[in-house]
């Protein structure tokens, strides 16, 4: 069975430094935080977990707490003695554990770029197991539909939290936004000047796309990239150039971006349903709100007459 696409986040760990690492195999070495009775990880289970991924330098290189949903896969063969699947291997559900995985391993069998921010010798992966669903002798349709009960429970469970996120973040960050009738939540922090852009017309806007929880999933500014660890050298860092009004993106960046003149700098706070929905998207779960940060730099006007422009992509993680 092919291994399940990573989707990602739920939960909170707490753990214990005190306890030293101890020699795994290979060059692996891990530390055990909450030792639950169980059978472990075996070869072909699903496994739903949550990971921190970071350097020894602790600097975070992926958290699933950033997307609120846990990483899912299905454990297969080691590709190098003392890898993660490895490291899974010793775990039960309900499990928590520190790992130590060698860097220059992950680089030679696995085809992985070595992380440049970081003189270390390994990448340290902090796991806590949420679930396992055991393949056993289940045949393969068994099984998927196991998988799949567990992930529709999941989503229901996102789906029903939604709100409450969304209106967390709201209070926490002390914001009074206005309200559209669609639902989209936006603030001010510079006025802009002139007209807004109206159906037909082509937007240049700087922006930066956030979860709740911060974390920047795009952006147009290369010094913001950077930061957030998502800095990609083959694409271009400069304002999105966009017809406004086309179905050219998700519906409420569109909406947000109609209603702001030029010069103007703003927050729009999207739920999912002016997102991705309960489809989400690559790297963006189901049922997941999504903050813009937008920068209107210019507005040009459709000529009179003129055939009407294509949709522009979508920012995109």
């Amino acid at each position: 069975m092919k291994k399940i696409v990573i989707i990602l986040g739920v939960a909170v760990l707490g753990l214990s430094s005190c306890k030293q690492f101890k020699k795994g195999e290979g060059d692996m070495m891990y530390k055990i935080h909450e030792d639950k009775s169980g059978e472990t990880i075996k070869e072909g289970d699903f496994v739903a977990f949550n990971a921190i991924e970071k350097t020894e330098e602790d600097s975070v290189l992926y958290s699933s707490y950033d997307y609120d949903r846990p990483s899912l896969l299905v454990k297969e063969k080691s590709l190098f003695t003392g890898d993660l699947f490895a490291a899974l291997g010793m775990l039960s559900e309900g499990d928590s554990a520190t790992f130590k995985i060698n860097i220059d391993s992950m680089v030679a069998k696995m085809g992985r770029p070595k992380p440049t921010n970081t003189k270390g010798k390994y990448l340290l992966y902090v796991i806590k197991v949420d679930k396992i669903i055991p393949k056993g002798k289940l045949t393969d349709s068994i099984f998927r539909g196991q998988i799949d009960t567990y992930l529709k429970a999941e989503q229901d469970k996102a789906k029903g939290a939604e709100g409450a996120k969304f209106n967390a973040y709201i209070s926490k960050e002390n914001l009074k936004p206005t309200v559209t009738a669609s639902g989209l939540n936006y603030t001010v922090t510079k006025e802009g000047s002139g007209p807004k852009p109206v159906a037909g017309d082509t937007v240049l806007v700087n922006y930066t796309g956030k979860f709740l929880s911060g974390k920047v999933f795009d952006t147009s500014y290369p010094e913001i990239a950077k930061k957030a660890g998502t800095f990609n050298a083959q694409r271009p860092y400069e304002p999105l150039k966009m017809p406004v009004g086309m179905n050219g993106s998700i519906p409420g960046f569109e909406e947000g971006l109609m209603l702001f003149s030029k010069g103007t700098k703003a927050t729009i706070i999207l739920p999912s349903k002016l997102a991705y929905g309960e489809q989400g998207s690559q790297g963006i779960p189901p049922f997941t709100p999504l903050i813009f940060d937008i920068e209107m730099v210019n507005i040009i006007p459709a000529k009179p007459g003129s055939v009407s422009p294509q949709p522009a992509p979508v920012p995109a993680n």
